[in-house]
């Protein structure tokens, strides 16, 4: 059994015959399904101009899944700060967190979350990631107590102290989150080349705050989980064709699975997808329990972000109680 707290990371994603009224349905729902389970988050993420994806408006369908449970933390993983005003960041999660006190996780990465032109049309520029540090700091400005004479202050946000934490997918992240005394959150659901050395990187260099008195780091990996190996395996193919079609430039909804990945996808194309996914755990319930067990103990993260897009919401809910079983210790 793995003792550490455990949680989901959701794209409200919409399949091929879908619509995102579907995928928000499916997302309150996925919601109270991990509430139920004793997952600790449920974070969503910020994309622009993908049709599979639904969760552009982080904020607003956090507001949605927050008001349809009870208990589970419900945060972004996470708003690219790039695309917004770090005011309008901290008077949105300060509704939030005034909404459902106790209840809201603000993640913030750095990356723009989607193409240079759609950065046009959201008023934000590629260069404005530059700013990302200062842009931080200013949220966490805004949401420290108000100061005599402070000129802007976050109505609602100021006092609130949200908890924020720092993305990432490379170094970048990790020395930032070390040096503001944040909690840190890498992306090695999609991107794990620099797992290894962020994490050594921000334990060493972490410097305790007001917010956080020793480092925590938070790793993602992807989980597919069915009753049988084969049956898990194949629902894998519904990943592993969008990494191919993102390589490709392609964009589109999210495909069903199919019963051979090989038969749409070069070798070149399906190893560069699995060097992507490399931190995944596919299979049957003991095949999530070993798995899971076998990367905590590898890489030690101080909590586990469980993700994994499965086309059939039954199946994929079905596949995330397989995965918390792995942390409860249910036969």
């Amino acid at each position: 059994m793995t003792t550490i707290p455990y949680s989901l990371l959701d794209l409200a994603p919409v399949t091929e015959g879908g619509t995102p009224a579907q995928a928000f349905a499916n997302a309150l729902d996925l919601a109270r399904h991990a509430e139920s389970l004793g997952y600790t988050r449920y974070w969503l993420a910020e994309h622009h101009n993908m049709p599979g994806i639904a969760s552009a408006a982080t904020a607003v369908l956090i507001g949605h899944v927050a008001g349809g449970t009870s208990s589970i933390r419900v945060g972004a993983g996470g708003v690219m700060l790039p695309n917004h005003a770090p005011l309008q960041v901290a008077e949105q999660f300060g509704t939030l967190a005034s909404l459902y006190p106790g209840r809201i996780d603000l993640g913030l990465g750095r990356a723009p979350g989607t193409d240079h032109a759609t950065a046009r049309a959201l008023r934000r520029y590629h260069d404005s990631a530059d700013a990302f540090p200062q842009d931080v700091q200013e949220v966490l400005h805004y949401f420290g107590p108000v100061q005599p004479g402070q000129a802007v202050q976050a109505v609602p946000g100021a006092g609130l102290e949200v908890p924020v934490w720092i993305l990432g997918s490379s170094l970048f992240g990790a020395r930032l989150a070390a040096a503001l005394g944040l909690p840190y959150s890498f992306a090695s659901h999609f991107a794990p080349a620099a797992m290894e050395e962020a994490m050594a990187l921000y334990h060493r260099d972490f410097r305790p705050s007001a917010r956080l008195k020793q480092p925590h780091a938070m790793l993602a990996m992807n989980v597919i989980g069915a009753d049988t190996r084969a049956e898990a395996t194949r629902l894998f193919t519904t990943l592993q064709q969008t990494f191919v079609r993102l390589r490709r430039g392609e964009q589109g909804l999210v495909p069903p699975p199919i019963d051979d990945i090989d038969a749409i996808c070069t070798p070149a194309e399906k190893a560069t997808a699995m060097q992507a996914l490399a931190c995944s755990v596919v299979g049957d319930a003991r095949d999530l329990r070993e798995g899971i067990a076998d990367f905590v103990q590898r890489h030690r993260p101080d909590e586990l972000m469980l993700t994994g897009n499965i086309f059939d919401h039954e199946a994929r809910k079905h596949s995330f109680r397989l995965a918390s079983e792995a942390f409860t210790g249910v036969a």
